[in-house]
């Protein structure tokens, strides 16, 4: 697929991963990144039959970040050498049977240009230990049962935490942090605009 430039993606391409030895930096965001932040999804949801289309990735971060579900403190961007943003991980406030007692994570993006670079596992290693430390008793996300096992995520179902739609329970999953009872169980809601998309 032939690279179209974004608004993030301003400096050279990184040198090949058997090369690059550059820093990289992990940090919460400022207001200064919204538009990186956005360039970032676009650029690792779009897919190549819509290349115009801009993906619900990009505009959820967007109305996330306009809702009381909106946790700052677990909006974490990875930054190169130069300061570009190159990848992005958000968590936000999630219920089970209406308590505030989780997070939903994502979404998780990277421009293509640095993915299988590890950036994305440094970002969920970042945003995990962030909400370990803020007490945090439970992380959910629905993704690849592949990948994420690799985090200490598994089926939510095993903890008695079950899913708000149709997926199956290997994509729905969930890890319990520092913080978890095994008393927290029951039905999982994301914040509003997860169920607006």
């Amino acid at each position: 697929m032939a690279h179209r430039p974004f608004p993030a993606d301003n400096h050279a391409r990184p040198a090949p991963l058997s090369t690059y030895r550059g820093p990289m930096l992990i940090r919460r965001e400022t207001r200064a990144d919204v538009e990186a932040i956005r360039a970032v999804h676009t650029a690792a949801f779009a897919k190549a039959e819509t290349p115009h289309k801009v993906p619900v990735e990009a505009t959820l971060v967007d109305a996330l970040r306009a809702d009381d579900a909106w946790l700052p403190a677990l909006s974490l961007v990875a930054t190169d050498s130069d300061g570009q943003v190159v990848g992005h991980v958000v968590g936000t406030r999630g219920w089970v049977a209406d308590a505030p007692v989780a997070l939903g994570l994502g979404p998780l993006g990277v421009l293509p240009a640095w993915q299988r670079r590890g950036v994305g596992s440094a970002l969920m290693h970042a945003v995990l230990g962030a909400a370990d430390a803020l007490d945090e008793p439970l992380v959910v996300l629905l993704g690849h049962p592949d990948y994420y096992p690799r985090f200490g995520f598994r089926p939510a179902v095993e903890l008695g935490v079950t899913p708000p739609g149709p997926w199956g329970p290997q994509f729905f999953q969930a890890r319990p942090m520092s913080a978890w009872r095994s008393s927290i169980g029951g039905a999982f809601a994301y914040a509003k605009p997860f169920n607006d998309l």
